[in-house]
């Protein structure tokens, strides 16, 4: 029996130090088509206006049924099209203009909650610019293969064969969506101020590379760009729910000692420092003298040494990279530790 045993485990530990190179060698074309066309679809989202995807797509339509030109005239349009398309990529190669950028963005942002903020663009050359759009260069968000590789495994442990609907619908690699914004008419040497509003998507730090100034070509099909560096972070939170009011239990006790970095008005009378007065102080902690001296009330202020201790736990082992379980959990536990 115990040879039984032995001859099994040997056959999976053969086979899975078979099968873990051979599923790479399986998914490394379907990782390698997953980025060429997601990163074509991007560019082509950037560099053409939506009348030139209508006539890129117009064209290549048109080149596919017009290939028999003996009985269709389909090719003449085919051939007006591609003379649309090489004018405009043509057009955006004299596009010589230089700029400089400053982006004022918060430090935070939150998951699902649109972040406002401007950037300040300024005009390099002796010349008005105008009709400009600019567009946020933000971090490559395409994941690594072995990464990708495992989600896609995940994934397909997640759902069953033939459930469409199981699937994410949106890409759990992408951070954030931003459009592009209209910028003012730069004067020579002059500066303007773009508003934008971005929507992260997920808790992480958001990264944007630079900014794109872009002019469309005098038929408006396709972009010419100038790219200016503008490297910046943001810190991105969880989502979070609004909860109702949640009375936890416990009772105030004395912490021996205090706490190190609770500095706040409390009921020992252990003198920490002065401090401005903040409305809902209580005016037996009024510092008469430095009040006379100032001009303005000031407060003392005391080290609360008694308080009531809440723990908040949150069980963040999983073996998916992009847990939607463990995703939630944390929004869950962010709303009660900082309430909305």
């Amino acid at each position: 029996m115990w040879h039984a045993g032995i001859f099994f485990s040997c056959f999976l530990i053969f086979n899975f130090a078979f099968l873990i190179p051979a599923v790479k060698f399986i998914y490394k074309p379907i990782y390698w088509s997953y980025r060429h066309s997601s990163g074509l679809w991007h560019w082509a989202g950037r560099r053409f206006t939506p009348a030139g995807l209508c006539v890129a797509g117009g064209w290549v339509l048109a080149g596919a049924v017009g290939a028999d030109i003996e009985n269709t005239v389909t090719y003449q349009s085919f051939a007006l099209l591609f003379a649309f398309l090489i004018f405009a990529f043509t057009s955006s190669l004299f596009f010589r203009a230089r700029f400089s950028a400053t982006r004022l963005v918060p430090r935070f942002g939150t998951a699902g909650q649109p972040l406002s903020y401007q950037i300040q663009v300024k005009n390099l050359t002796s010349k008005t610019q105008a009709g400009l759009a600019l567009l946020e260069d933000l971090a490559d968000p395409r994941p690594p293969f072995d990464q990708w590789l495992e989600f896609q495994l995940a994934e397909s442990r997640r759902i069953r064969p033939f459930r469409m609907s199981q699937r994410r619908q949106t890409n759990p690699f992408r951070l954030a969506t931003v459009r592009a914004a209209a910028v003012p008419a730069l004067p020579p040497h002059g500066e303007g101020t773009v508003s934008l509003e971005l929507v992260p998507l997920r808790r992480d730090i958001l990264r944007f590379t630079g900014v794109t100034v872009a002019r469309p070509d005098p038929l408006g099909l396709f972009r010419a760009f100038r790219r200016v560096r503008a490297s910046q972070t943001v810190l991105i939170l969880p989502k979070r729910y609004p909860l109702p009011a949640v009375a936890l239990p416990g009772v105030m006790k004395y912490q021996e000692g205090g706490v190190a970095l609770a500095a706040n008005v409390g009921r020992s009378e252990e003198f920490v420092a002065l401090r401005d007065y903040r409305h809902g102080d209580p005016q037996r902690h009024i510092h008469w003298r430095s009040w006379a001296k100032t001009g303005k009330p000031i407060v003392k202020e005391f080290e609360d040494e008694f308080f009531v201790r809440h723990a908040l736990v949150l069980d963040t082992f999983s073996d998916e990279s992009h847990c939607e379980l463990l995703e939630e959990a944390v929004s869950v536990a962010a709303s009660f530790a900082a309430p909305c």
